[in-house]
């Protein structure tokens, strides 16, 4: 019996150390856009598990942006501060996503090996009669292969390279077999009586 109980905690161990290894965490960067614009300052961290659905997503840290007033818009991506490059691919959102009244929303879209395409902000209206969860949410999107073309016959070439384009045929040559059963059924067919 002990030995099956430690044999089982291993495994329960085992399992938890794997889980945990799938989780990736990875930093949101915000940066406004203006003439001048500022070095990239961090949003937000956020833990994901790209085998899991979207709802695997937790918001680790969030610091509140300091934005200037004179600004509109603000970048939003995954930044490197030792290269000074972002990482991924970024988006524009309005700076009025922070606004009060509204929970900002963090989406990051992610490949099947769980490396980040991009991240994009969208700004929640909060109802306080329907939630009390007011703070950032994650949600994370794995994209999946596209749909392959259903292709027809082959394309056939000439000895030149060309493409073979097929005569067109007239009417009489498609459909002379349904003439011929037309006109046999016309002189087969019997006659009703004609004489009473």
């Amino acid at each position: 019996m002990r030995f099956s109980s430690v044999i089982s905690g291993l495994a329960a161990l085992a399992l938890t150390s794997l889980a945990s290894a799938a989780d990736r965490t990875t930093a949101i960067y915000i940066q406004p856009v203006s003439l001048s614009p500022a070095a990239p300052a961090p949003l937000a961290e956020i833990r994901y598990d790209p085998a899991v659905a979207a709802s695997s997503a937790e918001v680790l840290s969030y610091e509140a942006p300091e934005i200037p007033d004179n600004a509109r818009l603000v970048r939003i991506g995954v930044y490197n501060p030792s290269a000074n490059r972002w990482e991924s691919s970024t988006s524009v959102a309005s700076v009025e996503n922070f606004s009060k009244g509204y929970s900002p929303t963090l989406i990051l879209s992610v490949d099947q090996k769980g490396d980040v395409i991009s991240a994009a902000l969208r700004g929640v209206r909060i109802d306080a009669g329907q939630t009390r969860d007011f703070g950032p949410q994650a949600l994370v999107l794995v994209t999946e292969p596209g749909k392959q073309p259903e292709l027809n016959k082959p394309i056939v070439l000439s000895p030149e390279g060309k493409n073979v384009v097929e005569e067109e045929r007239s009417f009489l040559q498609k459909y002379w077999w349904l003439i011929g059963i037309v006109v046999l059924m016309t002189m087969t067919g019997g006659g009703g009586e004609q004489g009473k």
